[in-house]
């Protein structure tokens, strides 16, 4: 079972925008499948919401943009960390990788 990032973002929001130009490669260099869903596509957010309730029930506490790691997002998944907020590209991977390292095999 592998592990997938999902990008919930903004069409408006600038730095979810600047992050777009690395996430994806990032996460895919680091063996991730990347999900990108923008609030405003309301099938792909309909689709991937009950992760995000999941982890955050009333969206207060969700940064912009938020990545959820998780295995099995179409079916019964199981989240295992994220990352909040805009950051540069090596912080980004950092960050990415410190979730993968928290990790049990069992969770990937």
């Amino acid at each position: 079972m592998s592990l997938a990032v999902i990008k919930f973002s903004s069409e408006e929001c600038g730095i979810c925008h600047k992050m777009s130009f690395y996430d994806k490669k990032v996460a895919e260099e680091l063996g991730l499948e990347f999900i990108d869903v923008k609030m405003q596509d309301t099938a792909a957010y309909r689709k991937y919401r009950k992760i995000l309730l999941t982890q955050y029930p009333d969206k207060s506490e969700m940064g912009w943009p938020t990545y959820i790691v998780c295995n099995s997002p179409d079916g019964e998944f199981h989240i295992v960390g994220e990352v909040k907020g805009g950051h540069p590209k090596g912080e980004f991977r950092s960050r990415l990788q410190e979730v993968l390292d928290s990790t049990t095999p069992s969770q990937k």
